[in-house]
């Protein structure tokens, strides 16, 4: 397990006091993700590697930022790199700790970062999916057309949005449980929901 880096200390320490505890926490999470994590310092910030960089930190005067540098690359189950493009700087912006996505999302985002790294697959090595990739099935496509709202948001979800629902609704193993899941997506769809609202970080 690779010591932790005094120059991570020494940052931390010269933060301003509302971004020593997320600056810590996101520490704590990378180490516990990831133990074998390496830290060093890259155009003045914290960054954390395995077998590559994996993410970055870095205090501001009224918030820190944060995020992964294949951020493009990841799943994004939880919608938190929206909009940042396929490398780096991911710019998730919070103010306090309380701020921060929960742990265990945090923990498997990093954990995705470490597994594209151990795969050697580079920021350029494929394409970000497009959400016009995934296309519902007949029955659901069906069932979208037939509600106005639920369909603007289907089309307006990403990638990652559309598959999840997708996907749930295509693991059905019996005819009643997918009709049954079609009419819920709908319904969510309508209220403008994706399929795993409940743990998204509320902004």
């Amino acid at each position: 397990m690779p010591p932790r880096a005094s120059t991570h200390d020494s940052y931390i320490a010269k933060a301003a006091p509302f971004a020593q505890p997320i600056l810590r926490k996101l520490r704590a999470l990378y180490h516990k993700a990831c133990p074998n994590v390496v830290e060093s310092i890259k155009w003045g910030a914290p960054f954390f590697e395995h077998k590559g960089l994996l993410g970055s930190m870095a205090a501001f005067k009224k918030h820190v930022s944060f995020g992964f540098w294949k951020g493009g690359l990841l799943r994004d189950p939880a919608g938190l790199l929206k909009g940042v493009g396929n490398t780096y700087m991911a710019a998730i912006k919070v103010a306090s700790v309380d701020e921060l996505p929960p742990d265990r999302t945090l923990i498997a985002y990093i954990k995705e970062a470490v597994d594209l790294n151990e795969k050697g697959v580079s920021i350029m090595s494929r394409s970000k999916p497009k959400a016009s990739d995934v296309k519902p099935p007949a029955d659901f496509a069906a069932a979208l057309k037939k509600n106005r709202k639920a369909s603007d948001t289907f089309k307006g979800f990403s990638y990652c949005h559309r598959k999840e629902y997708v996907e749930w609704i295509a693991d059905a193993k019996k005819e009643e449980t997918r009709n049954r899941r079609i009419a819920q997506a709908i319904e969510m769809l309508a209220e403008g929901k994706s399929r795993n609202w409940k743990y998204e970080r509320k902004r």
